[in-house]
């Protein structure tokens, strides 16, 4: 799978099937994941992958509290249609991964985060995205679990205080891929079309400003309808 298809195809998969991912395919999907940019070359991840029974049901227990009490933010209809929406793709995936952040990898001087420290989790957040894109193109599915506690979890994987939890992720071998995102097909929420969050030169600007560079480009509001993946 090229990485365009790999973009537009990636989803968060719900359901998963009762086969083992094999080995040899989650390191190659873990060394993608490694492999991200990260802001001073610090990489600052790490990756505990969780498969014992015991430690998968006690974070499965978390999220199911979590859960429950996140539908409480909803009311009548709304809160059903939480409920139905199936959020809970722990109970089924045979791998959990747990990606943290060592804030202090590579000491006080880390280049580049002189004036944005906070750039050691953004470059978590790319090795997370690598990590998904490199599943789906070997056709392993992933969910990024939300619902958890980050503490409670810490706790059961003996994470230490100083290191933050990131992403709590769910592999699998999914039944299908989605044409949609689930939310998207569950009538929850639409994708936004690209020329609704794109800005030229300055915040509020939709229209690009006519240049040499831009004449033969579709870089408008209109020109942008019909030229990016639906």
């Amino acid at each position: 799978m090229e990485l365009f298809e790999a973009i537009y195809r990636r989803r968060d998969v719900r359901d998963f099937g009762p086969d083992q991912i094999p080995r040899k395919t989650l390191l190659k999907i873990l060394d993608a994941a490694h492999h991200a940019g990260s802001v001073g070359l610090m990489q600052p991840w790490n990756f505990t992958v969780i498969q014992a029974p015991a430690s998968q049901a006690a974070i499965v227990e978390i999220v199911a509290e979590e859960n429950l009490k996140a539908a409480k933010d909803y009311h009548g209809e709304d809160r059903e249609k939480y409920l139905s929406l199936h959020l809970e793709a722990i109970h089924t995936a045979p791998v959990h991964i747990a990606v943290t952040c060592d804030s202090q990898r590579g000491g006080l001087q880390v280049v580049g985060r002189n004036t944005m420290p906070e750039t050691d989790l953004y470059s978590t957040c790319c090795a997370i995205q690598n990590l998904w894109l490199a599943a789906r193109a070997e056709g392993i599915g992933m969910c990024w679990v939300s619902l958890i506690d980050p503490e409670r979890v810490k706790q059961i994987l003996g994470i230490p205080d100083e290191i933050t939890l990131v992403g709590y992720l769910c592999l699998g071998i999914p039944e299908s891929f989605d044409e949609r995102p689930h939310l998207e097909r569950q009538g929850w929420k639409e994708r936004a079309p690209l020329e609704d969050v794109l800005f030229f030169e300055s915040w509020g600007q939709q229209n690009a400003i006519d240049s040499p560079d831009t004449e033969s480009s579709p870089l408008t509001k209109e020109g942008l309808r019909g030229v990016t993946s639906p």
